[in-house]
């Protein structure tokens, strides 16, 4: 690797108004569970799992930027990033458990409410709208500068509308006496919650699977390097992504005949991938005939009719690896 190439996660990145965050909602949803639990509120307790979900945020955020200071080793190459895609498949799997469990108790709870205290559901759900508030004030500074930061202020943005959503419903038992309301808000938290859990677990999915970034098209990006002037084909390109917002690239190019100087090939192919794309930790193969890996269905072993030997010393093969310019 380069002397510039690096891992590491960017400088800046302030833990002070995540920790305070991350207590500040911590606390509020102890609080909301207890209180949905004293008052016989569902919409409570929906909210709390809301809650939960604006926890596990902000925890992940700050261990994504405390591990991502941990150098990579011998043993891990990439470093720690995927700590941060494997906690929030966690969370994403934890969370629709409850919420599944919520929208099924809402439905036994429908044909025969419970006796709901609108005034300490009133009071607990006003305390939470408050903690929010200062939650999105301390996370406003970074949001823009940091996309863990940007993430963790979205999902306390969103729990504000929710405890809204639980004051009105208060507001409206309280006057009404309807306490079928509160199962009603539950509801309405527990599928406001569903879409944005599975949106995070198939996201986390992708990456463990090492599927292609949301955002790149692998046939775009591979008509891209074959319109560079000197490539004659393009193969075995792949993309993938350790973490949010670190893909990386490896293809094997064929050089045309008529290329005197491979490695200005090679930059120009490095450049188009790092300024459309984006994607700066790139491991390009220049070649001057296709290789064993060009073969259609080819997967992780050698070809037919060729051993370790041959593959070594083919003629072909110009390996550069692009380093994270």
């Amino acid at each position: 690797m380069g002397s510039g190439h690096s891992h590491a996660a960017l400088p800046g990145q302030s833990e002070r108004p995540l920790w305070i965050a991350l207590i500040l909602t911590t606390a509020f949803l102890v609080a909301e569970i207890i209180g949905g639990i004293l008052t016989n509120s569902l919409a409570l307790i929906s909210d709390a799992a809301h809650m939960f979900t604006d926890s596990a945020a902000l925890a992940i955020s700050l261990a994504a930027i405390r591990i991502g200071r941990r150098p990579a080793d011998s043993a891990r190459t990439f470093g720690y990033y995927r700590f941060e895609i494997l906690a929030a498949a966690l969370n994403a799997i934890l969370l629709l458990l409850v919420a599944t469990y919520i929208l099924y108790e809402a439905y036994q709870r429908l044909g025969n409410p419970p006796e709901i205290q609108s005034g300490t559901m009133l009071l607990v759900a006003a305390f939470g709208l408050v903690v929010n508030l200062i939650s999105m004030r301390l996370l406003s500074s970074g949001k823009d500068s940091s996309l863990n930061v940007k993430g963790a202020y979205l999902e306390v943005w969103s729990d504000m509308l929710g405890s809204i959503g639980v004051i009105i419903g208060a507001l409206v038992i309280r006057y009404t006496g309807w306490a079928w309301v509160d199962s009603v808000i539950a509801v309405g938290i527990g599928l406001w919650v569903l879409p944005r859990t599975w949106t995070l677990l198939k996201a986390s999915m992708n990456v463990l699977l090492e599927g292609v970034p949301e955002g790149l098209g692998i046939d775009e990006i591979n008509e891209a390097i074959a319109g560079v002037p000197g490539v004659a084909s393009v193969h075995d390109l792949h993309v993938w992504s350790i973490t949010s917002g670190k893909a990386s690239l490896t293809v094997h190019v064929v050089q045309s005949d008529d290329v005197a100087d491979p490695q200005a090939l090679l930059m120009a192919i490095r450049q188009l991938i790092a300024s459309k794309y984006d994607i700066h930790h790139a491991t390009v193969q220049v070649e001057t005939t296709p290789c064993e890996q060009a073969i259609e269905g080819h997967i992780f072993g050698p070809a037919a009719g060729h051993d370790h030997a041959e593959h070594a010393e083919h003629p072909g093969h110009r390996e550069h690896e692009g380093e994270k310019q």
